[in-house]
């Protein structure tokens, strides 16, 4: 069988390579069950990159996932490279990947699974069902504007800077992501959050937004929401939300609260995603959000299920598989179902395993489903 669905695959650092094990897995599983191949290459980022060739992303890399189809990333970072001068920092290689190919739209779905309601600190009943989408720009922003730098003041005082900005552009392109999300989920309905009471930048986002979906998204519900009010929003009534859009500060802080009110970082994966060229091809890249976990690497516990989940999200989103999307997810929840458990997400009356047990399992009710 011809393999025409090329993925770059990062392992990175950390648990990274231990958890993308298990997505290997899963893929040999669909080559033999499924009748789906794929051409599967390698590449460094992160640490890895800098022991390597001394950048935490080579023009390598960059070239190499260009090439190809989809991208699924594992985690960068940990206390070997604290030391590192602040621009060959390895949480940099996943800035650079955003940057040159033009990811602006990370998505970060926030859902709570059945089988593990009760590992959410807030009550069950402020959690159950509860199944938000952020939208969070990723290429823009205070993370990528200028000037930035370090200075000394005239009085002599040491000064640190950053830019927060936006144009038109970079908002109205992942506004449309937002509101075309929530278009084709029951609530219809979009909060865009920002600052602007207080923030020049936040005025013009509430403003672009505003624009957008009055002129091509009035069928979408939008409601403005500050961001401070919305982090307490989401620790009292989440389930009030349906797409959360944010600038990349903003939802990169929202996103992993949200994460949290789950139960664990251990279970949410993530998409960012480009424009869709002519054909509809779009750059695209996939990876948990609990980051590489250090603490725990190499000892065969850290949980692959955002892992795994991150690979359905790529059927889905870059191949248009949603059969097979649906179908991992379900083994997933099937699997967490029949009491399964990694140290994170340990429940009383659980069974605990570790990483390859997980993995296993999953790829054992992928054989169930699809019997």
């Amino acid at each position: 069988m011809t393999a025409n669905k090329r993925l770059l695959v990062l392992p990175g650092d950390g648990i990274g390579p231990e958890v993308m094990g298990e997505v290997r897995r899963v893929i040999e599983w669909m080559d033999r069950r499924r009748h789906v191949s794929f051409a599967l290459e390698e590449g460094l980022v992160g640490g890895a990159a800098i022991d390597a060739t001394g950048h935490p992303c080579p023009d390598k890399t960059v070239e190499r996932a260009m090439a190809c189809d989809a991208v699924l990333f594992g985690s960068v970072g940990g206390p070997k490279w604290d030391g590192l001068p602040f621009e060959q920092r390895p949480e940099l290689g996943i800035l650079r990947l955003r940057k040159d190919l033009g990811l602006f739209a990370n998505l970060r779905p926030a859902i709570v699974l059945d089988p593990l309601v009760d590992a959410s600190s807030l009550k069950k009943e402020v959690v159950q069902g509860l199944d938000i989408m952020i939208v969070r720009e990723s290429t823009g922003g205070i993370y990528f504007g200028e000037p930035r730098g370090l200075d000394t003041t005239p009085a002599g005082l040491r000064r640190a800077f950053d830019t927060e900005s936006y144009n038109e552009n970079e908002i109205a392109r992942v506004a449309r992501v937002a509101f075309e999300l929530a278009r084709k989920r029951p609530g219809k309905k979009v909060t865009s959050v920002e600052k602007a009471n207080v923030m020049q930048s936040g005025r013009f986002w509430r403003q672009i937004v505003g624009e957008v979906h009055k002129a091509e998204f009035p069928d979408v519900t939008l409601e403005n929401m500050y961001a401070d009010n919305c982090a307490m929003q989401l620790c009292m009534r989440p389930k009030q939300f349906d797409v959360i859009l944010a600038s990349n500060l903003f939802g990169d802080l929202l996103s992993d609260l949200a994460a949290a009110a789950t139960g664990s970082l251990g279970m949410l994966p993530s998409a960012t995603l480009g424009a869709p060229d002519e054909s509809g091809r779009r750059n695209a890249l996939y990876e948990p959000i609990h980051g590489s976990a250090p603490d725990i690497a190499g000892k065969g516990i850290a949980n692959p299920c955002a892992q795994i989940l991150s690979f359905a999200m790529l059927l889905r989103w870059s191949f248009g598989m949603e059969e097979d999307a649906q179908l991992l997810e379900q083994a997933v929840k099937k699997t967490l179902a029949g009491g399964l458990r990694t140290a994170d997400i340990m429940q009383p009356g659980a069974a605990r395993v570790g990483t390859g047990v997980m993995g296993e399992a999953i790829v054992r009710e992928l054989d169930k489903l699809a019997a």
